[in-house]
Formats: C-alpha cells, structure tokens, sequence
C-alpha cells in the first residue's frame, strides 16, 4: 500500500511539473524572447496578416512565384506527406503530372526542372524554394507582369537566404517574402 501511495504521489507531482509547470514556462519564456517566433512568425502589412513566413500558401495565377506542390493542398489542418515510395506507380505518375503541369504553366522551363518544383516537402508546407526553382519560373512571370526578367532575377537574389550558420542547409528563397516583393514593384 506504501508502495501505491508513493507511486500516485510521484505521478500527481510529474503531472503537474511536466504538464502544466514547465509549459507555462516554456510559453512565458518564448513569449518574452522570441515573440514573433511563438506567434507563428506571421508576415503582416498594414495590420493585415498577408501570412505566416514557416508555412506555404498557395499562390495561384502566372503572375506569382508558385511555392512546392503540397500533398495537403496548402490547407494547415492537414499537414500531410505523400507517403508514397520513390520507385512505387503512384509517385511515378505524381511526378509526370507535376511535370506535365509545370510544362504546360511554363512555357520556357526546358529540360532541366528542378525538383522542388515537382516533389512535395515531407510536411507539405515548405515555405522555401530553391533559388533554381525560383528563376525557372521568371520568364511566364515576367511575361505576366510586363516586368523584366533581370529585374525578377534580381528580386530573387535580394530574397536568396544561405545556408544556416554557413554550413547547415541549401540557399533558399522564402516565397511569401518573394511574393509579397513581387507586388510592390510597380
């Protein structure tokens, strides 16, 4: 009996500690130093919440920077991979219709895709492109816009952020940024 009472007395204590201390710690604490960070690190013009810079929107229409295909359509209830095997029929053909899609949106994208722009993230919602994908798709933007296609080329190597630290990571492009830049050129 001893032995019992000990054992839900340790289990109340941990309950509490882990599950109500320590949270509320964590959240003060992350409120206090990192506030925009534990507020989802939302992008807001003008009071207006355009987004957030850690999930991808989907942006439809030639006129803008497309982020990654997303397995969850873009909806942040239902974070989803594919799940599906490289080598397996399924993702073969996902590949080809991503591809397909691509071609057909891009008129000017050649033969060499790069892959962000066909494959889902494993959350699908990166919010980052490679700065590659990105400039495949300058030529129908431009197009779209009437903006000239150096000019995108040097929006995107304005909002081209390296490597973590320097070492971790690839250079990446921030779609929303890139985006949201995009239409305050005039």
């Amino acid at each position: 009996m001893r032995s019992l009472m000990i054992a839900i007395r340790s289990s109340v204590f941990l309950m509490i500690l882990c599950g109500l201390i320590y949270p509320l710690a964590t959240t003060g604490v992350s409120q206090v130093l990192f506030n925009k960070q534990a507020e989802g690190s939302l992008v807001s013009i003008n009071g207006k919440i355009q987004g957030s810079e850690l999930l991808a929107q989907g942006f439809k229409g030639p006129q803008w920077f497309h982020p990654r295909a997303s397995a969850a359509k873009y909806d942040p209830k239902a974070s989803a991979a594919t799940n599906a095997a490289v080598a397996s029929k399924e993702y073969i053909k996902t590949i080809k219709d991503n591809v397909n899609h691509l071609k057909k949106e891009n008129d000017n994208i050649g033969t060499s895709i790069p892959a962000d722009l066909v494959t889902t993230s494993g959350s699908g919602f990166d919010p980052d492109l490679s700065p590659e994908a990105a400039k495949a798709q300058v030529p129908r933007i431009s197009q779209a816009k009437g903006i000239s296609q150096d000019r995108l080329l040097s929006l995107i190597n304005q909002h081209t952020k390296g490597r973590s630290l320097g070492i971790f990571g690839e250079p990446r492009v921030n779609v929303l940024d890139l985006n949201l830049a995009l239409q305050n050129i005039k």
